[in-house]
């Protein structure tokens, strides 16, 4: 027994490593800025001005539609997005259950 003890705290040091160096790598999302109260129905470029006057006006969150899975993430933190309102953006960060924590965001350049 006394053989195995340094066995099994090698291996559980090894498991704690391995998640977590997992938990803290980040992931990408590209979807449409918009608002939580409109949500997916601001997927376009038209509601910028909306998006933003939600937010200000009626304590609406920026939020990230996500076409590809057909979700809406909160975006944390919240400053500075309002220039992102109604574009398309690429965000990184560490998704905690339907809230992103940005880590990083970037508007997709437009297709020509």
């Amino acid at each position: 027994m006394k053989r195995r003890l340094p066995i099994v705290l090698a291996g559980l040091a090894l498991m704690a490593v391995v998640v977590d160096s997992t938990a803290a790598q980040d992931a990408s999302w590209t979807g449409w800025v918009s608002d939580s109260m409109c949500g997916a129905r601001g997927d376009n470029e038209r509601h910028a001005s909306c998006a933003k006057k939600c937010v200000k006006d009626h304590g609406a969150k920026f939020v990230l539609y996500n076409p590809s899975d057909k979700k809406v993430y909160v975006l944390d933190p919240q400053d500075k997005l309002d220039q992102y309102a109604g574009k398309q953006v690429k965000v990184t960060g560490k998704l905690d259950g339907d809230k992103i924590k940005v880590t990083a965001i970037e508007a997709v350049p437009k297709a020509k």
